[in-house]
């Protein structure tokens, strides 16, 4: 089942961005991310993933992650 969910990351660079998406693209299942919100700030990702590993992954590679909104993907 296809998802999508919008992370909330703390990212203060380009850098930080660019391994944000490096890091949500790398996980298994991931069809498409893109970053939103007015600052850059939120990571959208939709595809059929686990969201608790992705969460985990982006805490430790980029920084303080929450998840913002869980939903299935029309």
């Amino acid at each position: 089942m296809k998802q999508k969910v919008v992370f909330k990351v703390a990212m203060n660079c380009e850098k930080c961005r660019s391994e944000a998406l490096k890091v949500a693209a790398g996980q298994a299942g991931v069809d498409s991310v893109a970053l939103d919100g007015k600052e850059k700030e939120k990571v959208v990702v939709i595809g059929d993933f686990d969201a608790v590993k992705l969460t985990n992954n982006l805490r430790k590679k980029v920084g303080a992650t929450e998840i913002l909104t869980l939903g299935k993907q029309n």
